[in-house]
């Protein structure tokens, strides 16, 4: 049997083929351990009393859905693009460098689940993000040796915005993109086209208008 840091290695040296062995078999089990410690939201639980809140210390599996009309925003709240020619690129450690359209990426295989996102100090709400799981597309464009960390890019400009998250977040899609939220097309003012969704991380990690993702190796 491989350990852990066998495992890792494969993956980061071939790339394709062993996403599923290393993520379900290597990086999962420490979710149960790390989700036993959480705090128990209940389904209606007050949403104004976790601003304070670290998302890593909340189990939000029983928390409904918050109704997309008390969602509130921070930040930049416009970035209008011509949807035809906008493109979503990969670069940095990968095999093959590659741009992606907007179709392209919503006709990928469907990621959608619960995520609650903390924007701390002003409003908290827990929207149903649907997207594609950064984790697959990786693995079918292929990485080169020694990632340690995927880092994303936001509008350039004066508003531009880069977060790093480490490669094991991203392959338990714990990091992954969305283009919709509670059934709905994702409304400009939270990210249109392309959103990161960080669970666990406050919202001041959450990208919006997500337009790059750079691949970082040792």
């Amino acid at each position: 049997m491989i350990n852990r840091r066998q495992a890792l290695k494969r993956f980061l040296t071939i790339g394709s083929g062993l996403l599923c062995v290393f993520s379900y078999s290597t990086l999962c089990f420490r979710i149960p351990l790390a989700w036993a410690k959480r705090r128990i939201l209940e389904k209606t639980a007050s949403l104004s009393e976790l601003i304070h809140a670290n998302p890593k210390d909340l189990d939000t599996h029983k928390l409904e859905t918050t109704p997309i009309e008390q969602f509130d925003v921070m930040g930049q709240t416009n970035h209008p693009v011509d949807i035809d020619d906008w493109q979503f690129e990969v670069r940095g450690a990968v095999i093959t460098p590659t741009k992606f359209s907007y179709q392209d990426l919503i006709q990928r295989p469907v990621l959608e689940r619960n995520v609650l996102l903390i924007c701390a100090g002003f409003f908290a709400y827990n929207g149903l993000w649907k997207g594609f799981s950064v984790a697959d597309l990786l693995n079918e464009i292929g990485l080169k040796s020694g990632v340690t960390h995927i880092k994303f890019r936001g509008p350039q400009g004066i508003r531009g915005k880069t977060k790093k998250f480490t490669i094991e977040e991203v392959i338990a899609n714990k990091v992954f993109i969305a283009y919709g939220v509670n059934d709905q097309v994702l409304p400009e003012r939270h990210g249109f086209p392309m959103r990161l969704v960080a669970e666990d991380h406050k919202g001041y990690h959450w990208v919006k208008y997500v337009d790059r993702l750079t691949v970082i190796a040792k």
